[in-house]
């Protein structure tokens, strides 16, 4: 996609801290930690409508946690963990060792990945 995105060196921790700060954006990027070839903007966040939606992709994607891959008609957002985990080492396990408390999170999605 052509929408604007920081390359791996732009990304400020500030920024994806904010992001992440927000309990749905939280609930999404756990979700997506768990689906590595992303899932369809419906599927990520069910219960909200697409202007909302539309509205967390678009922080999500500036702040640099996700990147948003055309799949046919369709467009993916896909987390951007390797470039997470290069910028800010475990950072993303941290969190998602601690989102069992968000609704909606399969226990799955909260266990911090093991380094291959």
């Amino acid at each position: 996609m052509d929408a604007p995105q920081p390359t791996r060196e732009q990304l400020s921790l500030p920024n994806v801290l904010e992001a992440l700060a927000n309990p749905l954006r939280l609930r999404a990027v756990a979700r997506l930690a768990c689906a590595p070839g992303g899932l369809s903007c419906g599927e990520l966040l069910p219960d909200v409508s697409k202007s909302t939606a539309s509205h967390h992709w678009r922080i999500l994607r500036e702040s640099g946690l996700i990147e948003q891959r055309r799949d046919g008609r369709y467009v993916r957002p896909i987390l951007r963990r390797p470039d997470l985990d290069a910028r800010f080492p475990g950072l993303l396990d941290a969190v998602l060792a601690n989102v069992g408390e968000i609704p909606a999170v399969p226990e799955e999605c909260t266990t911090p990945s093991v380094p291959a």
